[in-house]
């Protein structure tokens, strides 16, 4: 394959290990004569021990390919937990579920601060498909961790079986979800599919006609929306595995919050007549492109989240949306100021602090771009993460 361009050349150790995982999707398309892009996706990320997610690879911090909110400071993580322990106080023998935990830099900031706090949940459920990372979080707070706080984290790979008191937590978590890709030409509306070149070597994309009545429905509705297209034509994405994963939480959800933060939009900042090139981004040692085919299993797929969408999905299985705001809104709501002031710290460690802080809250950083919302289930509560300035009503 080709180097990208501007994008640094793999060693040759990990260019074998993406010419097996291509060669693994190459074989399922051969098998079953088509392959939407989701279905690319899903394989590219979370292939068993083949997958951007399954495998061994960096992924995070400055040897991996991008960096978290967890990773830039533990403020983040500590906001958090005061949120959770607002709700905890509430609840009977609860627990907190988070889903994929990447390094494991957030469950060991909310522990030690619902610590302080004597606040602990009963368990810390830690949802992980990956057995690599699963092992690497493992080792990080049993290290980081005093033992009887370890003794609480229980890692699984689905969720709990009975309903359950808890908080869950899900960061950067649906952003990372398989998506379908489409795109809307003067004349009609496509969905797309990956297909292999044999000359090349490679995937690209193949556009086909949509046979299913959910894409052309909400294909339909997207024309409505962004009107006359140019010849250049207009792709998007749509995440059709919220509404079912938010059902599964709903199930499992005896009382209690869910909390996503990711970055994304309300559906009318979303499906902008001008953002002619969707939200598909790819992330390879802390270079952001638009080419999901680029050595796959080396780089991380993502493409922003429909926030309304989420908020529909959501009350549709049950829940009551709680809240909804920037995450720079939601931090200073849980505290951040107040944390944001070490008196015993010398002057570089403030000026990490204050750098630290301007990451996370600036408006042309990560405050703006990320959002941060709350679904309740039997929970009346007004949330301390939205007290600031709630901005439900623009969902």
């Amino acid at each position: 394959m080709p180097q990208h361009k501007k994008l640094p050349e793999p060693p040759e150790e990990a260019k074998i290990f993406s010419q097996r995982l291509t060669q693994k999707i190459h074989t399922y398309l051969k098998r079953h004569k088509s392959l939407p892009f989701s279905k690319y996706m899903e394989m590219a990320l979370y292939s068993p021990n083949q997958g951007y997610y399954s495998a061994g690879l960096p992924k995070f911090g400055r040897l991996g390919d991008f960096v978290t909110a967890p990773e830039i400071s533990p403020i983040f993580s500590r906001c958090l937990a005061r949120q959770a322990a607002q709700v905890l106080r509430t609840l009977d023998n609860a627990s907190i579920i988070e889903f994929g935990a990447g390094s494991g830099a957030m469950a060991e900031g909310i522990m030690l601060e619902l610590a302080v706090t004597e606040q602990l949940p009963e368990r810390y459920y830690i949802i992980e498909i990956s057995a690599d990372l699963q092992m690497r979080q493992q080792q990080r707070l049993k290290e980081n961790l005093p033992e009887e706080i370890f003794a609480r984290v229980h890692w699984l790979e689905k969720l709990p079986s009975t309903p359950i008191n808890a908080v869950i937590l899900a960061n950067e978590v649906l952003d990372a979800m398989p998506v379908e890709r489409l795109r809307i030409e003067p004349d009609r509306a496509l969905q797309g599919f990956v297909s292999f070149n044999e000359s090349t070597q490679q995937f690209e994309w193949d556009y086909q006609n949509i046979t299913s009545s959910t894409l052309q429905k909400f294909a339909n509705q997207l024309i409505k929306h962004i009107g006359k297209v140019s010849d250049l034509g207009y792709e998007t994405e749509i995440n059709l595995n919220i509404r079912p994963w938010l059902k599964s939480l709903y199930q499992i959800l005896n009382e209690g919050i869910v909390i996503l933060i990711d970055y994304g939009y309300t559906r009318e900042e979303f499906y902008q007549p001008a953002r002619v090139m969707g939200t598909l981004r790819c992330h390879y040692q802390h270079r952001a492109h638009q080419n999901p085919f680029f050595y796959p299993g080396l780089q991380d797929i993502t493409a922003h989240v429909d926030f309304t969408a989420v908020a529909e999905s959501a009350f549709d299985e049950g829940f009551k949306i709680a809240g909804y705001t920037t995450q720079a809104n939601f931090l200073m709501g849980t505290g951040l100021m107040e944390m944001s002031v070490d008196p015993n710290a010398d002057i570089s460690a403030q000026i990490k602090i204050a750098q630290q802080i301007k990451t996370l809250t600036m408006p042309d950083e990560m405050g703006e771009s990320f959002k941060v919302i709350a679904l309740s289930k039997n929970h009346e509560q007004s949330l301390s993460g939205f007290q600031v300035r709630d901005l439900r009503h623009q969902l």
